[in-house]
C-alpha cells in the first residue's frame, strides 16, 4: 500500500505540471491516498455553473436569457447524435445543450425532455443597485411567466424558471440590528410583487 501511495506521489509530481485537473483526482483517487495540498488548490479553482433541465426549448431559453442581460452569450451549441438514441430518445441533430453567459455566470441548458420540471426549490437572484435595474429585469422577466407566481421579488419567466430580483440594500433593511425597522422593512416587502426600494426604505424609517 505505501509503495502505491509513494508512485501515486511521484505520478502527480511529474504529471501536475501539464496534467488536467479530472486526471490528478483520478490517480489520487484510485490509489486511495489523501489528495495533496496541489490537488487541492485545483479544486478549488473549479467553476461552479448550473445546468438548466428543459423539455426541448434550450435553445431558446439561452437566447431568451441573452435578451435580456447586457453582458451575456451563447458561447457553444452541441447537438444529439445517433449514440444513445435508445436512452435519451431524441432525433439526431437536434440540440442537447446550450452553453451561455450571463454577467460572466456560465450556465448550460440541457434539453432532456419531459420528465422533470422547474419549481421555487431554486431560484436565481439579480441583485440590482436601483429601481431603474429592478423594473427592467422585473418586466423582462415576467414577460409571458405566470402573474400568479409573483410576490416578494419573485417572477417565474415563460419556461418555469423562478428569479429573485432584489433590490441591493434589502439585506441591509431586514439584518437591522433595530429589529422593530427591519419587521417594518420584512412587512413591507411581504405586501409587494416586485420590489420598491422607496416604500421599503419608508417602511424601514417608519
Amino acid at each position: 500500500m505505501c509503495g502505491n501511495a509513494e508512485a501515486a506521489r511521484f505520478a502527480i509530481e511529474k504529471k501536475r505540471s501539464d496534467c488536467p485537473t479530472a486526471e490528478l483526482l483520478f490517480v489520487e483517487r484510485t490509489n486511495n491516498h489523501i489528495p495533496n495540498p496541489q490537488i487541492h488548490r485545483l479544486i478549488l479553482k473549479s467553476k461552479i455553473s448550473p445546468c438548466l433541465w428543459f423539455d426541448h426549448q434550450a435553445e431558446d431559453a439561452a437566447r431568451f436569457y441573452i435578451g435580456i442581460f447586457k453582458d451575456a452569450k451563447i458561447t457553444a451549441i452541441s447537438h444529439y447524435g445517433e449514440a444513445g438514441k435508445e436512452q435519451h430518445g431524441r432525433p439526431p441533430g437536434s440540440v442537447m445543450t446550450v452553453a451561455f453567459e450571463l454577467n460572466g455566470q456560465s450556465f448550460t441548458a440541457l434539453n432532456g425532455g419531459p420528465h422533470f420540471r422547474f419549481n421555487e426549490a431554486i431560484s436565481l437572484q439579480i441583485e440590482c443597485e436601483t429601481q431603474e435595474e429592478v423594473d427592467y429585469h422585473w418586466e423582462k422577466l415576467a414577460d409571458g411567466g405566470p402573474p400568479e407566481a409573483q410576490m416578494c421579488g419573485w417572477v417565474k419567466d415563460k419556461f418555469g424558471l423562478s428569479w429573485q430580483v432584489v433590490p441591493k440594500i434589502l439585506p441591509k433593511l431586514l439584518s437591522d440590528p433595530n429589529s422593530a425597522k427591519s419587521q417594518r422593512a420584512m412587512e413591507a416587502m411581504l405586501q409587494m410583487k416586485k420590489l420598491d426600494i422607496e416604500g421599503l426604505q419608508r417602511a424601514f424609517a417608519g
